[in-house]
């Protein structure tokens, strides 16, 4: 197989590579990232995508944004899956 058909995903009736780049920033860019604060982030989105079947292909983070590379099918609506992945704050 060639190289660049190698990473295609099929469907029943499709073959589709849809990649999205998101990219989450903290409210008024507050440093609040920490290492372990972006460990456990990568935990829950790697969980988000897996319901939406979808693959986290990169998740990069300082402290105060993140970034997602994400594989997602043709079937899911990207607002449904950054609204599953956006963290609201409790307060």
């Amino acid at each position: 197989m060639p190289k660049s058909t190698k990473n295609l995903r099929r469907g029943r009736s499709c073959v589709f590579l849809l990649h999205t780049h998101l990219v989450f920033v903290t409210k008024y860019r507050k440093r609040v990232f920490t290492k372990r604060v972006l460990k456990e982030l990568r935990e829950i989105f790697q969980k988000v995508c897996q319901d939406f079947q979808a693959e986290l292909i990169e998740f990069e983070g300082e402290y105060d944004h993140v970034h997602l590379l994400i594989n997602y099918p043709p079937k899911v609506a990207i607002s449904n899956l950054v609204n599953s992945l956006t963290v609201k704050p409790l307060v």
